[in-house]
C-alpha cells in the first residue's frame, strides 16, 4: 500500500513451530501464513534494522552437501521445505509489531463519511487514499462538472464497504455529498436556517428543487404568498428556502420560499395592524377569488372582502364584479389583532341605495325589476341594485289555488309589480302582481251567476274533488260526488285528469271566502226519478260485474247505472263465485233514490227461479188429480154394478189416486 508522507518497511512473517526432540527427524514442519512485502525507502529501512525478524546464519557445519534449489515463483514455492536455523519472534514481539503496523491506518467503519486524498486520475477513475490498508476507486462521473479535481485535494467520500468480493475498498463521492446535504437540511430544519437550491423541474402540485444534489419538493402553495399559475417560469431559477418538513425514512424534505417572504412581512404586518382603524380606507390588490368572497393583499397582510360586502345588489360570485390583480379601494370594517384577521368592505364606500331611492316610489306605484332570489314563500324583485321587494305567493294571482313560487318564478326574469307597502326606515317593500289587474270577484255575481254553465280547465285533483279554473283568478271545486249521477269513483283521476276541459254548473258562490261550488253531473237532468220506475224492487236485470272486493261486487246495470251486490249474493248455481266481466241476472233488493244506492242479488234470483219451478210442478200435479177425479165420477155414474173384476180395477184406480194425493201433500 502506498502512503503520501511515510512508507514504513513492513513484513508479515510466518510463525514456525519447531520440534527437535526426535533425533531421526531431520526437519521441522514450518507453518506459514501469507506474507507480503511493501516498498520501503532506504531511510526507513535503516530505522527498522533493529526490528529485522529473521536472520539466517549459515555455517560450514550446517551446510549440507546438496546444492541449493533453484529460485521458483511465489505461488510455486514449497513452504514445507525444511529451513534450518529459522528464527521466530516471540509472541509478545509479534503482537507488538502487528500493533505498530495497524496503528499506521485510520479506524474507519462502513456507512460513514471520511476524508480522502486524490492520489491519481486515470481511465475515467479517481483513486483516493483514505489512510486505509488499500486505496479506493471512484468513477469520475460521481464528481460534479463544476467540482475541481486535482492531485492532493481532499474530498469527502462515503464508505460503502471496507472490502468487497475482490478485496477492494468501495467508496462513493455522490453518496457522501448527498449525506452531507441531508445533514445540512436537517440542521436547517431544526435551527430554522436558510438554504439555497435550484428549481430543476415542475411536478404535480409544485416544483422540484435541487439542493446540493438532493431533490426536495416545493409545493405550489409555498412558492409565493400570492397564487402562482405559471410554474414553468420558475424552472432554472436559484432560490432561497426554509425546510418545513423532513422524512428520515425516505430522506425526503419539503421546502418553502413563501415562509421566507412571510417572515420578512411579519414585522411589516404587525406595523400595518397596529395602525389600522375601523372605517379606514386602504388600497389593495385582489389576490384570490372564492365562492364566499375575495382575498385582498393590503401590502404585506391579507384581508377578506365577503361577497355580501362587495355590492349592494345581489351577486352570484365575486368574479361578476372583481378581477384578479385588480387594484381597488376598500374600507376596514373590523379586525382582530390577535388572529391577524381583517374584514373589508367595498359597497360601504358608496351610499346605501335605500338612502337615494326615488321619492316617487310610493304605495300603489308601478315598479319594474328582476327576480334575484326565490323562496318557498315568494320571490324577491330587485327594483334597483340594493333595493328589493318581496312578491308573496298570495300576491301572485287572485285565485285561491296555491302557487308554488319555485315553479312560477325564474331567476333573472323581469316583472312589473305594484308597490303594496314600503318602509324606508326598515328598508322593506312588498309587491303584488295580481293587483296589476282588476279583482274578478268584484263582479262575480254578474259574470258567473248561480245555475250558469261554463267550461273550465282542470288545474288540480284531490281525493275529494276536482279544482277547475274558469277565468284568471276565478275557480271552484267539483266534489267527487258531483261528477256523475250513476257512477261512484274512489278518486277523481278515474274520471278526468289535469289539463282537460270540464263543463260545470255554478252551484254556490261564497264571496267572503272567494270560493265557488261547482257541479258536473248537474249539466244533465237527474235520472234517478226515471230509474225508480225502471228498477223497481223485485225486478230482474242482466248486469256485468266490474269490480270485486271482500265486501261484495259493483255491477254495471242497464243505462250505465251501478249497483252493489254483497259477496254471498254473487254465488252461482254451481257454487262458484262470480268474477269480473261475468254477466249474470240480478234481482233488485233495494232502491234508495236519496242515497243513490241500489242493492241487488244473483242468489235471490236463483232462489226465485227454483221456487217458480217447484210451484209449476205442483200446479201440474194438481191439474192431473182434478182431471182424474172428474173421470172417476163419470165412470161411476155409468156403472151401477160391476163384476168382481171391475171392482178390482176400481180399487186399483182409487189406490192410484190416493198415492197422488199423498204426493201433493208432501
Amino acid at each position: 500500500m502506498t502512503e503520501e508522507n511515510k512508507q514504513p518497511q513492513e513484513e508479515k512473517l510466518d510463525q514456525t513451530d519447531h520440534q527437535n526432540e526426535d533425533a531421526e527427524t531431520t526437519s521441522a514442519a514450518t507453518e506459514n501464513e501469507s506474507g507480503s512485502s511493501v516498498k520501503a525507502e532506504d531511510t526507513a529501512a535503516d530505522e527498522k534494522d533493529s526490528e529485522t525478524i529473521v536472520a539466517e546464519k549459515s555455517t560450514e557445519e550446517d551446510v549440507d552437501s546438496e546444492e541449493a534449489p533453484e529460485p521458483v515463483a511465489h505461488d510455486d514455492f514449497d513452504w514445507s521445505i525444511q529451513k534450518s536455523q529459522l528464527h521466530a519472534y516471540k509472541p509478545e514481539e509479534y503482537e507488538q509489531m502487528l500493533a505498530e503496523y495497524d496503528s499506521t491506518f485510520s479506524d474507519i467503519s462502513e456507512n460513514e463519511v471520511v476524508k480522502g486524498t486524490i492520489i491519481a486520475i486515470r481511465d475515467g477513475d479517481v483513486i483516493l487514499d483514505i489512510n486505509y490498508k488499500s486505496n479506493g476507486v471512484i468513477s469520475l462521473s460521481e464528481f460534479r462538472e463544476s467540482e475541481e479535481i486535482e492531485l492532493g485535494k481532499q474530498v469527502d467520500v462515503y464508505v460503502e464497504r471496507k472490502e468487497d468480493e475482490n478485496g477492494q475498498l468501495v467508496l462513493s463521492r455522490r453518496k457522501a455529498r448527498l449525506l452531507k446535504t441531508w445533514e445540512a437540511l436537517k440542521d436547517s430544519y431544526h435551527n430554522d436556517t436558510i438554504i439555497k437550491g435550484t428549481i430543476v423541474s415542475k411536478t404535480k402540485g409544485g416544483l422540484i428543487a435541487d439542493v446540493n444534489g438532493l431533490e426536495t419538493f416545493l409545493p405550489g402553495s409555498q412558492i409565493d404568498i400570492k397564487p402562482i399559475i405559471d410554474y414553468d417560469a420558475y424552472v432554472g431559477k436559484t432560490m432561497e428556502f426554509k425546510v418545513v418538513k423532513i422524512n428520515e425514512a425516505i430522506k425526503n424534505a419539503v421546502v418553502s420560499h413563501k415562509a421566507l417572504i412571510e417572515s420578512d412581512l411579519a414585522e411589516q404586518r404587525d406595523q400595518i395592524i397596529a395602525s389600522l382603524e375601523k372605517g379606514q380606507v386602504l388600497e389593495g390588490v385582489v389576490k384570490n377569488l372564492t365562492d364566499f368572497g375575495a382575498f385582498m393583499d393590503l401590502g404585506g397582510i391579507d384581508g377578506l372582502l365577503y361577497i355580501t360586502d362587495i355590492s349592494w345588489g345581489r351577486i352570484g360570485h365575486p368574479s361578476e364584479v372583481l378581477e384578479l390583480s385588480q387594484k381597488i379601494n376598500v374600507v376596514v370594517l373590523d379586525f382582530d389583532e390577535n388572529k391577524k384577521r381583517i374584514s373589508l368592505g367595498l359597497k360601504q364606500l358608496q351610499p346605501h341605495p335605500w338612502d337615494v331611492l326615488d321619492e316617487n316610489i310610493q304605495e300603489g306605484s308601478k315598479v319594474k325589476g328582476t327576480i334575484v332570489n326565490i323562496e318557498d314563500y315568494g320571490a324577491f324583485l330587485e327594483v334597483t341594485p340594493g333595493v328589493e321587494g318581496l312578491i308573496h305567493v298570495s300576491e301572485v294571482s287572485w285565485s285561491n289555488q296555491p302557487v308554488n313560487a319555485r315553479e312560477f318564478f325564474d331567476l333573472g326574469q323581469e316583472y312589473e309589480a305594484i308597490v303594496v307597502t314600503i318602509d324606508r326606515e326598515d328598508r322593506k317593500m312588498s309587491l303584488s302582481l295580481k293587483q296589476l289587474s282588476e279583482d274578478p270577484w268584484d263582479n262575480i255575481d254578474t259574470k258567473f251567476p248561480i245555475g250558469s254553465r261554463h267550461t273550465g280547465e282542470v288545474k288540480n285533483l284531490t281525493p275529494y274533488g276536482v279544482f277547475v279554473e274558469l277565468d284568471e283568478g276565478i275557480g271552484g271545486m267539483v266534489h267527487i260526488s258531483d261528477l256523475s249521477w250513476t257512477k261512484r269513483f274512489s278518486h277523481p283521476s278515474e274520471y278526468t285528469k289535469v289539463g282537460t276541459d270540464l263543463e260545470v254548473v255554478i252551484l254556490e258562490i261564497d264571496k267572503d271566502d272567494r270560493k265557488l261550488t261547482l257541479g258536473h253531473k248537474q249539466i244533465e237532468e237527474n235520472p234517478w226519478d226515471t230509474f225508480e220506475k225502471v228498477f223497481p224492487v223485485g225486478s230482474y236485470h242482466d248486469a256485468t260485474i266490474i269490480r270485486v272486493d271482500d265486501r261484495g261486487a259493483i255491477v254495471q246495470m242497464p243505462y250505465g247505472l251501478e249497483a252493489f251486490a254483497p259477496i254471498k249474493h254473487i254465488r252461482k248455481e254451481d257454487g262458484s263465485m262470480g268474477q269480473v266481466d261475468d254477466t249474470m241476472t240480478f234481482k233488485v233488493l233495494e232502491f234508495n233514490q236519496d242515497d243513490k244506492r241500489i242493492l241487488v242479488s244473483h242468489l235471490r234470483y236463483l232462489e226465485d227461479i227454483q221456487r217458480e219451478a217447484d210451484d209449476k210442478v205442483r200446479d201440474e200435479r194438481r191439474k192431473q188429480r182434478v182431471e182424474t177425479q172428474k173421470t172417476l165420477k163419470k165412470q161411476q155414474s155409468k156403472i151401477e154394478r160391476t163384476t168382481l173384476g171391475d171392482l178390482d180395477d176400481l180399487a186399483a184406480l182409487r189406490s192410484q189416486l190416493s198415492g197422488e194425493a199423498s204426493d201433493e201433500e208432501e
